[in-house]
């Protein structure tokens, strides 16, 4: 290889020398010292993949030791191959060739080698001066070195403590003579290993090592084995350590079993749900940093100071402890990764992120340039107008003023954000009116007069409702902790709401969901930790009782009231896909049950979302159903994957299917609401399924084969078993099948030609009018365009029309006199004379009719498009049709308001006159008069 000359080097090298030597005088004398070996290092290019940062370095340390024979050789080379590499990236970073997560990658590489390098020198000493230890297994064993703080996150400042943890696999003895113990071996070689980095020579250090966040701290072992690992952490250890354990990475020795330890340690850091238990814990250790900022010395701190780096991070890893147990994509390491998940999840907003990651790059640059200035440990801003004119060049400011102008404004963007994260806990936040009602024990005859005060309409019904819920069996069982946090939520609960619109309804109706959830009293926590969360339920709980019961069942919904950005904006269908494509990827492969509930769940959310949306009118009342239907469609699709994962996995799959993932051969037809896009909140879902038909004698691939028809008929069940289990997160739908072939005595699945003979040969009327509504709505796209060709032909058959009508008329007849309710002084939405059902049958009635001479009537399922289909036929006038539009959209609203009210859909008889007359009239004019043929 040709020399490394400043010809060969960029064109800008000289003044990017000039600059580099003129901001670190570190640089400049290891450029002086040797410049030809200075040069040679800036031409290099190391390769670096994924975690693996030690890659760039190990063919060049593996040169520099060879050969070293004793620990002061390798301490020799080891510093100068450090200090080398320290000002060959130092000047890739003020030079500007470097972006900051090269340079961060360059020094936690740089770390993780050195480490390595060193451990195997002292392991190969020890292993011949006492045996090789091994597992239980008889496998050889080495220590495993996890790196924590910014080397775990391959992160490392200049100059920076490498924080480590020291592990191994199995307890037992060595063959030597004293027959020592792996725990006396492994903290020899622990020892050893910390002394070859740490310990200070005339030519410097390689790092400086800090064990102190060891189980225990400075008073504890200093190596482990994983059993002793295992009972600390499941019994013993701090909050803190979860937050310190976020970053943890298996930087040297035994990596694979480094991350088998990380693995079976994460239940500890991540838990299974949201875990709003961490509020309290982040919020003391908020208080802790808002004290320290206090310091006069900590004023001007990059690191610790307002608005500083661990500020930032604090953000990201309180999400991170709260939301990383569902959220796999929050178990990042690194800081900046972290901030892009929130951003992309909506847990932060955009532009928050973005400030956030923009603030990360100026303080962790700045951090960089003020240590590589003199290779020295700090994070203070310098006092000396030399060091503060370095900094300001090394930062591409003109002068300290405009440099301290930038690093400020950053500082301040930082800690406002960093003051919205996890709520102070200032008792102060709820009045002391509030607290005296709440704690009750004296003055209990001013309470009435105080509640009044606050705005509760009747006071004495109120002090009889918070009597009931505190001598309610849940709440006398509830531990110290969760007592107290009741009694920092109820002061505040009584003031939140008494500043609502209805406070007594919905502090009554709050106080049955408080005792629903008493046996996990975390919800108490959240509630009491985010007044915007309370405010949102007090908002909604008195809006409708169905949120507060369906809050009341699904307590874990209460996360989404932390975001009324996200509460009440529905999402798309798309967007629906793709979050819960997301959420489904954090189930471990192969746990069903998880994967299950995980769709439970996120049916939960959404219909929430839709809930508080239509409550607030922030959507139209008749884009309710397209938001409800949506969401069933995505589930379904999902339910159904994951059905075929389960059938196909024992079975195989039919002869002419494709991928084994891939759904082929099988669809889901929509009926009913969801085939009409017309889904209500409690809405089952009437389905029919469907398959290719196969070659008799056929059978699948797999390990246990069967035929097609059996195969089909197994993923249907499978299917249904996903939608209807009752688990601990409830059914996901109530399934009818009652509409396929035969009924209730049908197969659960139905070959297509069967289909197609029994929808043109059998079908009754009634069940040609239940085919109107049906769509294809998961599984083979091409049997959804068999399925879509069938109901064309068999829907636009020309008709005996006064056969048809008369049969309409009749099964209409039938089901007034079975369903609508017979009490004079009601209308019944659905089933009265006027109601939907009556504009349904006559849009039936018209399809049926008109489709042989107009097909674009079958184009959709929903009734109002086929309305609009009938005017333009001429079965309806516009007006006609535009009066059966405004009735059916006006009935669907209110239908949808009753469910949220948790009454029946019914009003006055005498009203809505105005829109039953003249749909009335219409049936009457067309469905009552047998020669009055369309």
């Amino acid at each position: 290889m040709s020399p490394v000359t400043p010809d060969s080097l960029p064109a800008t090298f000289s003044d990017d020398l000039a600059h580099v030597c003129a901001v670190s005088p570190f640089v400049a004398e290891h450029y002086r010292r040797d410049p030809a070996h200075f040069l040679e290092s800036l031409g290099e290019r190391r390769p670096h993949s994924g975690e693996n940062y030690a890659a760039r370095y190990t063919e060049g340390l593996a040169a520099a030791l060879e050969g070293v024979a004793d620990e002061a050789e390798l301490a020799r080379r080891l510093r100068r191959f450090r200090n080398a590499e320290m000002a060959r990236i130092a000047f890739r970073d003020l030079a500007g060739w470097s972006t900051l997560d090269e340079t961060l990658f360059d020094l936690s590489g740089l770390a993780d080698a050195c480490l390595q390098a060193a451990l195997d020198f002292h392991h190969s000493r020890l292993c011949e001066r006492y045996g090789i230890p091994v597992d239980s297994r008889g496998n050889p064993q080495r220590l495993i070195v996890l790196g924590m703080g910014k080397l775990g996150g391959g992160e490392l400042n200049f100059s920076s403590d490498i924080d480590l943890i020291f592990a191994y696999r199995d307890d037992g003895t060595l063959p030597d003579r004293k027959e020592t113990s792996h725990q006396e071996f492994f903290t020899r070689l622990a020892q050893a290993l910390v002394k070859a980095l740490d310990a200070v020579t005339e030519d410097g250090f390689v790092f400086r090592v800090d064990t102190r966040l060891r189980p225990f701290g400075e008073s504890g072992p200093l190596v482990m084995s994983f059993d002793a690992l295992e009972n600390y952490y499941q019994a013993q250890a701090r909050e803190w350590e979860r937050y310190a354990m976020i970053k943890a990475r298996p930087v040297a020795g035994d990596l694979q079993a480094g991350a088998e330890l990380l693995h079976f340690l994460q239940p500890f850091v991540y838990r299974r749900y949201i875990d709003f238990r961490a509020f309290g814990e982040l919020r003391e250790l908020k208080r802790k940093i808002n004290q320290e900022l206090q310091r006069k010395d900590r004023a001007d701190n990059v690191k610790l100071g307002r608005g500083g780096i661990r500020e930032i991070e604090f953000i990201g890893q309180a999400f991170q402890l709260i939301r990383g147990g569902q959220d796999k994509g929050l178990r990042e390491r690194r800081i900046q990764n972290v901030l892009a998940v929130l951003g992309e999840r909506g847990l932060l907003p955009a532009d928050v992120v973005a400030t956030l990651q923009e603030a990360y790059v100026f303080l962790r640059r700045t951090e960089n340039r003020l240590q590589a200035m003199h290779d020295r440990q700090t994070h203070d801003l310098p006092e000396d107008e030399d060091s503060r004119r370095r900094l300001a060049l090394a930062m591409a400011c003109p002068d300290w003023a405009s440099f301290r102008q930038a690093l400020d404004a950053v500082r301040e963007a930082v800690h406002g954000v960093f003051g919205q994260v996890i709520a102070s806990g200032d008792e102060d936040s709820a009045g002391n009116e509030a607290r005296r009602i709440w704690a009750g024990r004296e003055e209990a005859e001013v309470f009435p007069g105080l509640l009044g005060e606050m705005g509760y309409r009747d006071p004495a019904q109120v002090l009889e409702h918070l009597r009931k819920f505190r001598a309610a069996p849940p709440l006398r069982r509830l531990s110290a902790r969760g007592a107290a946090e009741l009694d920092r939520l109820m002061p505040r609960l009584l003031q939140a709401a008494g500043l609502g619109r209805q406070p007594d309804v919905a502090l009554a109706r709050i106080l049955v969901l408080l005792e629903a959830v008493a046996t996990r009293n975390v919800y108490y926590t959240l509630l009491a930790e985010n007044p915007a969360a309370l405010t949102q339920l007090v908002r909604l709980s008195e809006a409708s009782p169905w949120i507060a019961r369906y809050l009341a069942r699904f307590p874990v919904l209460l996360d989404e009231l932390l975001d009324p950005r996200q509460l009440y904006s529905p999402r798309q269908i798309d967007e629906l896909r793709a979050d819960l494509r997301r959420q489904l990827a954090s189930v471990d492969e192969g746990d069903e049950e998880a994967a299950l509930n995980r769709l439970r769940n996120f049916k939960q959310a959404q219909v929430l979302r839709v809930a508080a949306a239509d409550m607030v009118e922030a959507i139209p009342l008749m884009v309710v159903s397209d938001y409800l239907t949506a969401i069933a469609e995505v589930l379904l699709e999902a339910a159904l994957q994951l059905a075929w994962r389960h059938i196909t996995a024992k079975h195989g799959v039919p002869p002419g299917c494709g991928a084994a993932l891939e759904i082929s051969g099988f669809a889901v037809i929509a009926y009913g609401k969801l085939g009409g896009i017309e889904l209500g909140y409690g809405s089952d879902l009437d389905l029919v399924f469907l398959y290719r038909d196969c070659d008799a004698g056929a059978v699948t691939d797999g390990p246990r084969p069967m035929g097609t028809a059996p195969f089909y008929a197994r993923l249907a069940q499978r299917l249904v078993h996903n939608l209807t289990a009752n688990l601990p997160s409830g059914p996901l739908y109530e399934v009818d099948l009652r509409l396929r072939p035969h009924g209730a005595s049908g197969l659960p699945a139905t070959g297509l030609r069967a289909f197609e003979t029994y929808q043109t040969d059998s079908a009754w009327v009634w069940e040609q009018q239940a085919l109107i509504r049906a769509r294809f709505v998961a599984g083979d796209p091409t049997v959804g365009r068999e399925f879509a060709r069938i109901r064309a032909a068999s829907l636009g058959r020309e008709r005996d029309v006064a056969a048809l009508k008369g049969e309409v008329r009749e099964m209409r007849e039938k089901m007034r006199e079975a369903l609508a309710r017979k009490a004079a002084e009601l209308f019944d939405l659905k089933q009265g004379g006027g109601g939907i059902a009556d504009i349904e049958f006559l849009v039936q009635f018209g399809v049926l009719a008109r489709a042989s001479r107009q097909p674009d009537l079958l184009e959709f399922t929903d009734n109002v498009r086929q309305l609009e289909r009938l005017a333009g036929g001429g079965f309806l006038t516009q007006g006609q049709a535009e009066t059966l539009k405004r009735a059916y959209c006006a009935y669907r609203a209110l239908a949808h308001r009753a469910a949220l009210d948790e009454r029946e859909a019914v009003v006055a008889a005498e009203e809505l006159q105005d829109l039953r007359a003249p749909v009335q009239a219409l049936w009457h004019g067309l469905m009552d008069t047998p020669d009055s043929l369309p």
